[in-house]
């Protein structure tokens, strides 16, 4: 009630004109002191508050009404914007944007009436050619305020600025914005940016289109679900504005802008991306000039295309020809980069879209650009080139691999596209570099699909001639081929293709990796990375025995287990030197699990060369009942880009590491924290153990001999000790006796450890000489009887 007699009192009429004259008239300057500066800027605050709290209220802007000092300071905004006071011009811009808040129908007709849409414009195209750009937005700001905010009381100010050339001004001025500091001219640029926005939904009647649906189309899009929601495009005339910006202007602040205020208007309403691209075809037309633009807009741009197919579930054809037809020209390879990227996030969508790029042609063409590409790099071999080693064209290669990857995932008929075309012998040639390989290997593993002989066969003949350093390249062909022979079908093309004997001959490279200390080219590899080299290879082997009698048999029939057993203990950490040594007394014994335990959670210090025995022995615990390629002991992490990440890799030491901090805190470790083998001979007692695999039995009792290192002869005995028995747990059913016979069991026992056997002192005597006798119980081979 206050408020109302107060403006009743004719009191903002007589402020309006008082702040009209502060702002077209600046103040002299005197020679007074700095305190009336001060002075004048609490008396202007004051001033200010007491203005805008009065012209927030309608009664406040139909006072005004009765002078005419309203229409002649917006009018003066517009013209004297160079010449008026300074310290007024925002406190002006304040009190105006909240008459514009407050407009009724007696303002808008009075405004209309004295013409002061159209005077303010015909000002500001005057001040657009003299004025800094950053000061004309400020005062054009002011007049697009009173457009904007009147419009849904009434579209007459709206038809005033369209009638006389408002969209033009606009356009001069945001043109002139070229070249400004993406801070400079804020907020007044982003204000006219937004509100030119907003005007693209203000119009009298819904635009009436109707486009032609291209199919095929995702299956859950429906056009009838995209139906209007209210805030849709009705004003083609502010959204040209927009448009003719993005066209003319490679400015990076304008044009990103630009394309977030496209987002805005599809976010309002998903209609709207149809209405404005069966109208105006902002986005097919800028796909025209897009590589002309900065790489962030181009980054921005090609977001804005993908978010068509992820957010809006439709398949834009027409763009996405042009999209293809910008990779194929490559003017500007980063732009070619960012739209393949777009096409690949595509593609990862939706299967439909291996049809749609196969059938437009984009396979044939990638295809065709990576030919190229394999044969520099086969004719470059050895050789540096900057032009293809580095930068973009680098990525550029990999992001085109990646998309290959993706259109033979799950399809047949383009992975028989990519073979019909003879590519198979170029893409291989991509696995020598680790940028190219995961990518390769996807594809290598979709030929798979229609023939896992081809397959097998580069696998298996790449493992064979990579060099010894070539850790990374062994260790990611191996983790490819055993996704593979998870499908039991590919097991005889394994074979076939001496799989086995590829694998192996690994294992053979590696004589002396893990000696302590190490020597020669192994210096400079981590035994981290050998013992993981170790655990793949022994997967594979296991992978292709699972469940595979026809692999068993062969594996067993050619003697490979005894191979294994002999590449194993060259290795380094295994004795290879002298006889089996003189029996001792031991002070103390421990089972296997309880060596496992002591060796890797426990203060006392085991020397490297016996920890790497333990994994080993392990892994061929595993392997004896057949899970070791079901386990995942090297643990990998992504990194951002989504990639494996070698030195992210956790592996033994690693996990002894963090399981000796973590009990050294007070902490009970739980046995399954340092033991995801568990403990075998408890699990034999609940029955959970079988032989899967004797011959791997064969291969850990001749490495029992070799548990030895000079200066450690307890300790040595100690795990052989420990070996035997739980060797002896293994066979103490009748089922698992049953698996062992044939495997060669007892005639291991007799060669490899016949000191122990023939020596009634030897601590391994006993144990072994049980193991004997229950094997021997159940058959007795010719050979054991010679």
């Amino acid at each position: 009630r206050t408020m109302w007699n107060i403006i009743g009192s004719g009191l903002p009429a007589a402020l309006m004109q008082c702040l009209y004259l502060f702002f077209t008239f600046p103040l002299k300057k005197t020679s007074d002191d700095g305190e009336t500066s001060e002075d004048d800027t609490q008396t202007q605050e004051m001033f200010v508050k007491i203005m805008i709290n009065m012209y927030r209220e309608e009664q406040g802007v139909e006072e005004l009404l009765a002078a005419d000092k309203l229409q002649s300071l917006i009018i003066a905004t517009a013209s004297l914007w160079d010449q008026c006071s300074h310290s007024w011009k925002a406190p002006t811009g304040r009190v105006l944007r909240t008459i514009s808040k407050a407009q009724t129908k007696s303002s808008i007709v009075y405004l209309q009436a004295v013409d002061c849409i159209k005077i303010a414009i015909q000002n500001l195209f005057k001040l657009a050619d003299t004025l800094p750009a950053c000061d004309v937005c400020e005062a054009a700001s002011i007049v697009l305020c009173f457009v904007k905010d009147s419009y849904p009381i009434s579209s007459a100010l709206l038809t005033e600025f369209e009638n006389n050339d408002g969209y033009q001004l606009l356009l001069k001025i945001l043109l002139r914005c070229e070249g400004l500091q993406q801070n400079e001219g804020d907020p007044y640029l982003d204000e006219i940016f937004d509100m030119l926005t907003c005007l693209t939904t203000c119009g009298k009647s819904e635009l009436k289109v109707s486009g032609n649906i291209i199919h095929p189309q995702l299956p859950h899009f429906d056009f009838e679900q995209t139906r209007s929601s209210g805030m849709t495009v009705k004003n083609l005339q502010a959204f040209q504005v927009l448009q003719s910006v993005f066209q003319k202007s490679n400015d990076q602040h304008l044009c990103g802008r630009i394309l977030a205020a496209i987002d805005t208007i599809w976010a309002w309403d998903t209609v709207n991306f149809f209405l404005l691209e069966w109208t105006l075809q902002p986005i097919n037309q800028f796909t025209d000039i897009i590589h002309f633009k900065p790489h962030p807009v181009q980054v921005q741009f090609f977001k804005l295309v993908e978010s068509i197919v992820l957010d809006l579930s439709y398949v834009p054809h027409e763009i996405l020809k042009k999209v293809q037809y910008l990779i194929k020209e490559n003017i500007v390879p980063l732009c070619t980069l960012t739209a393949l990227r777009c096409l690949l996030s595509m593609t990862k969508k939706d299967l439909l879209f291996s049809d749609i790029f196969r059938d437009s042609g984009l396979l044939s063409l990638l295809l065709a650009l990576l030919r190229k590409q394999a044969k520099i790099l086969r004719k470059s071999a050895g050789t540096h080139l900057p032009g293809l080693e580095e930068g973009t064209e680098k990525e550029l290669n990999a992001v085109m691999l990646k998309m290959v990857a993706a259109l033979t995932v799950n399809s047949v008929r383009n992975t028989v596209v990519l073979k019909d075309h003879g590519m198979v012998p170029y893409i291989k040639i991509f696995l020598d570099d680790q940028c190219y390989r995961n990518a390769t290997l996807s594809i290598l593993e979709q030929l798979s699909v229609i023939s896992y002989e081809e397959y097998m066969s580069i696998i298996i003949g790449a493992l064979c001639s990579s060099t010894q350093g070539e850790l990374n390249l062994k260790l990611d062909l191996l983790k490819s081929l055993l996704r593979i022979l998870e499908s039991p079908k590919s097991h005889s093309a394994f074979r076939n293709c001496s799989g086995f004997n590829g694998l192996l001959s690994l294992l053979s490279d590696m004589e002396g990796a893990l000696q302590d200390p190490p020597s020669g080219l192994w210096t400079a590899v981590g035994q981290n990375c050998i013992l993981e080299l170790v655990f793949y290879t022994l997967q594979g082997v296991t992978a292709a025995l699972h469940l595979d009698p026809v692999n068993s048999n062969f594996f067993q029939r050619n003697g490979l287990f005894e191979k294994m057993a002999e590449d194993l203990g060259s290795l380094g950490c295994f004795w290879t030197q002298g006889e089996w040594q003189i029996s001792l007394n031991l002070e103390k014994t421990r089972t296997f699990a309880e060596f496992l335990d002591a060796a890797f959670c426990s203060s006392e210090p085991f020397p490297t060369w016996l920890k790497n025995c333990i994994w080993i022995l392990n892994f061929l615990d595993h392997m004896v009942r057949g899970t070791l390629h079901l386990e995942s002991f090297f643990k990998e992490k992504k990194s951002e880009m989504g990639e494996t990440s070698r030195d992210d890799q956790e592996g033994p030491q690693a996990q002894e590491e963090h399981l000796v901090a973590f009990k050294r805190s007070g902490n009970k470790i739980p046995a399954s924290a340092y033991r995801p083998w568990g403990n075998p001979e408890e699990k034999w007692e609940r029955g959970d153990c079988a032989i899967v695999h004797p011959g791997a039995v064969c291969v850990m009792v001749r490495l029992l001999p070799k548990l030895y290192k000079e200066g450690y002869s307890q300790l040595s005995q100690e795990i052989q000790c420990a070996v035997v028995y739980h060797i002896q747990s293994l066979v103490k059913s009748e089922k698992s006796r049953q698996m062992m016979c044939g495997s060669g069991l007892l005639s291991t026992i007799i060669t490899s450890c016949q000191d122990a056997f023939r020596n009634e002192s030897h601590p391994l005597h006993l144990p072994l000489t049980r193991v004997f006798e229950k094997l021997a119980s159940q058959a007795i081979e010719p050979d054991v009887l010679r």
